[in-house]
């Protein structure tokens, strides 16, 4: 199943890190603090107990949502890019 995180947090080094753990699992960054792809229920659980306990007692908002093939097809995207 694809999978989606999202996170909201303020300290530089904790947001490096985990980004650093999303990428570990071969999320592809798609936003400053956005990553997705691909993972198995096992390896979405781990990811999110990973994530957990990096953030510890730290103020971290942090979301994983798991989306559906079906709904994946329905999902739609914009990129511009200006060269320069």
């Amino acid at each position: 199943m694809f999978t989606l995180v999202i996170y909201d947090i303020s300290d530089d080094k904790l947001r490096n890190k985990l980004a650093s753990i999303c990428k570990d699992y071969g999320l592809e960054h798609i936003q400053f603090s956005a990553f997705c792809g691909p993972l198995s229920w096992n390896k979405r659980e781990e990811l999110f107990l990973r994530l957990k306990k990096a953030a510890g007692k730290k103020e971290a908002n942090i979301h994983l949502y798991v989306i559906c093939d079906r709904d994946l097809k329905l999902a739609k995207k914009h990129v511009y890019l200006q060269e320069g």
